[in-house]
This record gives C-alpha cells, sequence and structure tokens, in this order.
C-alpha cells in the first residue's frame, strides 16, 4: 500500500452529516477550532470569501468550486472580508442530515456540503500530515466531488438501509480523491505531501512505510533516496518540516495506535513489532508524540469502545 493510502486507512470516519447553505445580503461567519471534523463543500451557486487561521491568503470561491478542509482549522465564511464576524454557532441549529439553513433571507450563495468526524486518539497527529485548505479548481474534479457531497447529502436524508456505510466510503472517497488533486498540483507548501511527491524523499517514505521496524539511520534512508546523507538530511527538514528520524517514530507511533485500538495488542508486543529493543524507550517515544502513555491510550480506546457498544 502506498503512504497516502496506509495514512487515510487509518482515520476512523464516524458521524456523518451533509446539509446546504443558503446566503443573502452581507454576511460573515466565524467557524470555530473542530480538531475531529473534516469538511467538504461544493458551491452550488454564487460566490464568497474562504480565510482559514494560519493560510495567508483568502480564497475567492465561485459557483461550481469545491473545496475541503481536512485539518480542523478555524475559518471564515464571509461575502465580505471587511465585516466582523458572526459565530457560525449563531446561525447553524443542531445538524440535521439533508436540511438547508438560510441566512438573511437566501438566494446570494448556495453551499453544499458534508462533515465527519474521525475517532481515536491518534485523530489529532493524523489531521495535522494534512493541508490546510484542498481548493478543487478543475471542472471535470469539481464534477465528481458535487456528486460525491450530493449523495451523502441523499444517503443521510433518507435514512435508507446500508446508508451509514456508503456514506463512510463516500467520506473516503472525497478525502482520497482531493488529497490526490493535492498533490497533483505541485508547488506545494512544506510539510508531509511536499516531502511524497518529491521523488527521492517519496522513495525514503515508502521504504520507512514498508519497513517500519527496520533499523533505520540516517544513511540508509539516505540510501532509498539516492542522496549523500547531509543534503538527504537538509532536503528533506526543509521540504517535509521535520527530520527524517522524527518523522520515522511519528510513523511508528501512529502504527502503535492502530495496533493498541483496533488490534488490542498488548504494549510489550506492538513494541517489540515496530523494532524496539526496551519497552520503556517505546514508551518515552510514545508519550512525546501522542502525548500520554500506551497503557493510558490503550484503556481510554478500549474504554470509549465499550461505551459506543
Amino acid at each position: 500500500m502506498d503512504p497516502l493510502s496506509e495514512v487515510l486507512s487509518l482515520l476512523k470516519m464516524r458521524s456523518y452529516v451533509s446539509s446546504g447553505f443558503d446566503a443573502g445580503g452581507d454576511w460573515s461567519l466565524r467557524f470555530q477550532l473542530q480538531s475531529d471534523i473534516i469538511k467538504c463543500y461544493a458551491v452550488e451557486d454564487g460566490a464568497c470569501w474562504l480565510a482559514v487561521d494560519g493560510v495567508e491568503a483568502p480564497v475567492w470561491l465561485e459557483k461550481g468550486d469545491c473545496f475541503v478542509l481536512p485539518s480542523g482549522r478555524p475559518f471564515r465564511l464571509t461575502s465580505d472580508l471587511r465585516l466582523p464576524p458572526m459565530d457560525s454557532r449563531q446561525v447553524f441549529p443542531p445538524a440535521q442530515p439533508g436540511g438547508v439553513v438560510q441566512l438573511n433571507g437566501g438566494g446570494a450563495l448556495f453551499l453544499v456540503g458534508s462533515r465527519f468526524t474521525v475517532s481515536g486518539g491518534h485523530a489529532p497527529a493524523l489531521l495535522r500530515m494534512m493541508p490546510a485548505i484542498v481548493h478543487v479548481r478543475k471542472t471535470s474534479d469539481q464534477a465528481a466531488i458535487r456528486w460525491s457531497v450530493e449523495r451523502m447529502r441523499e444517503e443521510l436524508r433518507d435514512s435508507r438501509p446500508g446508508g451509514e456505510l456508503i456514506a463512510r466510503h463516500l467520506a473516503h472517497m472525497m478525502l482520497v480523491q482531493t488529497l490526490r488533486l493535492h498533490l497533483d498540483e505541485g508547488d506545494l507548501e512544506p510539510g508531509w505531501f511536499a516531502a511524497l511527491t518529491d521523488p527521492r524523499l517519496g522513495a525514503a517514505i515508502r521504504a520507512m512505510h514498508e519497513a517500519p521496524a527496520r533499523r533505520w539511520t540516517l544513511q540508509s534512508l539516505a540510501s532509498e533516496a539516492g542522496m549523500s546523507r547531509t543534503v538527504f538530511a537538509q532536503r528533506f527538514r526543509e521540504t517535509a518540516g521535520e527530520t527524517p528520524m522524527d518523522y520515522l517514530t511519528r510513523w511508528r507511533m501512529l502504527l502503535a495506535c492502530e495496533s493498541l485500538d483496533a488490534e488490542r495488542q498488548p504494549v510489550s508486543t506492538v513494541s517489540r513489532a515496530l523494532g524496539y529493543e526496551s519497552e520503556s524507550a517505546f514508551s518515552s517515544a510514545f508519550k512525546r508524540v501522542i502525548g500520554c502513555t500506551p497503557g493510558k491510550y490503550a484503556r481510554t480506546s478500549r474504554g470509549d469502545s465499550a461505551a459506543r457498544a
């Protein structure tokens, strides 16, 4: 499996909602931080501005445009960037699948969108790897995204048998499709996606994913990339925003989360499977990346699973 597919396969999507937004007149809405939510929208009619926290330039959206916000950052949608924003919670009631929220009588902008939560204690670490915004501009690509959004909206509104499973597959499909388009654009901001599109750095990343338990060194990874150790280390850090060894550790810990959560393996087994000679060294790395000990993560994860059951 390629690195992008592996990363996305770890995302456990659930709690799907799809609805419409019909705005008129002058308006500005701010949507708060939602670190475990991915949002996908299509502009059916009209236009507006999108401003995402941490992204320098706002994006002008027009009829036909599609965009995905995979990183959970706060953002603003507005008819005019000079307007002070209103908290979106004052406008949007508790989600009603397939419903439409109207503002100022509507008529100037119509958006359809889907959102889905990502579960698991490792979700924040996964979402930090995602771009802040993916803006789909090509007409052929937009049609596919709009179809997915509308289909999810229909499935959730009609509550037909099997609808939740279809929604889950549509959510994964929309995310994979938009991220692939993002990779194809090139000229990406520094981060994991930029490293993945670099042929030499991508070869090193694929090697780490294929054999995460191998005793990788900076030299052996540089050899996979066909570069000198010094040049590889510098290029990886400049492109990915972290060192090769930091990335390797983070990927191992994400795999550890999956083993502790879904597979319910004991900490000692997970530690050995990922190439750690000592359980204490594994636990230290896990706490540094995930923010808690492996034992606590496993207990919390299993408790949440029991509660959902």
